[in-house]
C-alpha cells in the first residue's frame, strides 16, 4: 500500500484537490450566503426596517382587507384540476405596491421564506418574487435602486413604474439605467410575459427552462390603473395538478388582466395574506412547506 501511495501520490493529491474544489464550487453556488449590499431604507421605514404605518381603521378577514387606501379581496378558483388563489387589489397610491429582499439584503444565496420576509416588512399581502439570487444576470431594480444591470440574452422583464403602470421589456433592447431614467421603480426578471396589452403572449410550446408543463405558478397582473392581481396556483399534488404557462395566461385573461407576468414558480410559489400562508407550497408534492426565496412582491405601508 505504501509503495502504491508513493508511486501515485501526485495523482491522489490531484484527485483530492479536485474533489475539494468541486465541493467548494457547489457550496459557493448553492449554499454559501454572500451579502453584496444591504437594501436602502425608504421613506417611512424606521431603523429596524419596519414600516411606519399610518393609523387606519382597517377591516380584515380571512378573505379581505380594507382600510380606505388598500383594498384586497382573496378569491379561490378551480380550473384545469387546479386550485388557484387570486388576490384582487385596488390601491389609492402606487406607493403601496412594494418589493422586499430576504434579510433586507441583496446578495447570493441570501434567502428566507416568503412569509418571513412579509412579516419583517409588515406586509398585508405578499407573493414570492423573481428569485433573482438564482440568476447571475438579469436586471435587479428595487424601489428605485439599481442592484444589477447586466443584461441576459432574450430576457423579458416586467417594469413597474413610479405611477404604478406596467410594461414588458426585453433587456437587450434597453438598459437598466435608461429604464431608471424613465421612471422605473421595480424591475422583475423571470418571465415570460403572459399577457401584453390585452393579448396573450405565450403558446403551448412556451415553458420555463426544463420545468414540467403543469406546475405551481406565481404571477402578477394589472387590470386597470392601480388595480392589480396577485395569482398563485397549487400543483404537483393529487388535489391540484398545476398549470402550464398558457393555461395561466388564459386564466388571467379571463379575469380581465391587461398585462401579466410570470414569476418564479414550482416550490417557490407562495401567497401570504393577513398573517397566514393561504396556498399549499410544495416542491415534490410529498410535503407541504415553504421554500426559502430571494425576494417578494407585496402590498403594505
Amino acid at each position: 500500500m505504501f509503495k502504491y501511495l508513493k508511486k501515485h501520490w501526485s495523482c491522489i493529491l490531484y484527485g483530492v484537490a479536485l474533489f475539494g474544489f468541486t465541493c467548494y464550487l457547489l457550496m459557493d453556488t448553492f449554499l454559501i450566503s454572500q451579502v453584496y449590499r444591504v437594501a436602502e431604507k425608504t421613506e417611512g421605514q424606521n431603523i429596524a426596517g419596519e414600516d411606519k404605518q399610518e393609523e387606519t381603521m382597517a377591516e380584515a378577514s380571512e378573505t379581505s382587507y380594507e382600510d380606505g387606501k388598500i383594498s384586497i379581496t382573496l378569491n379561490e378558483y378551480r380550473e384545469e384540476d387546479t386550485t388557484i388563489y387570486v388576490a384582487d387589489i385596488v390601491l389609492s397610491s402606487p406607493e403601496y405596491l412594494k418589493t422586499a429582499f430576504a434579510q433586507n439584503s441583496y446578495g447570493k444565496n441570501v434567502t428566507e421564506k416568503t412569509s418571513e420576509i412579509a412579516e419583517e416588512v409588515n406586509a398585508i399581502l405578499a407573493i414570492n418574487g423573481d428569485y433573482y439570487g438564482a440568476q447571475k444576470k438579469g436586471y435587479v431594480l428595487r424601489d428605485g435602486t439599481l442592484y444589477r444591470s447586466e443584461a441576459e440574452k432574450d430576457q423579458e422583464d416586467l417594469v413597474i413604474y413610479e405611477d404604478g403602470n406596467f410594461e414588458i421589456i426585453t433587456e437587450e433592447e434597453i438598459t437598466a439605467e435608461e429604464l431608471l431614467e424613465q421612471g422605473a421603480k421595480e424591475i422583475l426578471s423571470f418571465g415570460p410575459a403572459l399577457i401584453e396589452n390585452g393579448t396573450i403572449s405565450v403558446t403551448e410550446k412556451d415553458e420555463v427552462g426544463k420545468a414540467m408543463a403543469s406546475n405551481p405558478r406565481t404571477a402578477i397582473g394589472i387590470i386597470d390603473n392601480l388595480h392589480y392581481v396577485f395569482v398563485v396556483s397549487d400543483g404537483r399534488t393529487e388535489e391540484s395538478e398545476g398549470l402550464s404557462l398558457l393555461e395561466l395566461a388564459e386564466f388571467m385573461y379571463s379575469i380581465g388582466v391587461e398585462t401579466a407576468y410570470n414569476l418564479a414558480g414550482g416550490g417557490s410559489s407562495t401567497m401570504y395574506f393577513n398573517g397566514e400562508v393561504v396556498n399549499n407550497p410544495t416542491t415534490s408534492g410529498r410535503s407541504v412547506k415553504e421554500r426559502s426565496v430571494s425576494d417578494i412582491v407585496c402590498i403594505g405601508y
